[in-house]
């Protein structure tokens, strides 16, 4: 079988894009960055800059589904 290079089109502002929807849905919830954290396991630090930096930091898979968990939200909605 002869492999061959695909082209595809990746959102270079998808940690961005991640960024802003976690924050959309943590307003919508109600819920503070330092309630976040806390329901995440997370530092208030962390949460701050995953907001605040735009997607300069990341997080894991594991880190986006609690977030997505304590703000019932499915986590396809924060890449939208």
């Amino acid at each position: 079988m002869t492999a061959f290079k695909r082209d595809f089109k990746f959102d270079p502002d998808i940690r961005k894009k991640i960024s802003m929807n976690i924050k959309k849905y943590r307003l919508a919830a109600g819920i503070t960055q330092e309630q976040l954290a806390l329901d995440i396991g997370k530092s208030y630090d962390f949460t701050r800059r995953l907001e605040f930096r735009q997607g300069d930091i990341g997080c894991s898979i594991d880190t986006l589904y609690k977030i997505s968990v304590v703000l019932n939200t499915r986590i396809d909605k924060f890449f939208e």
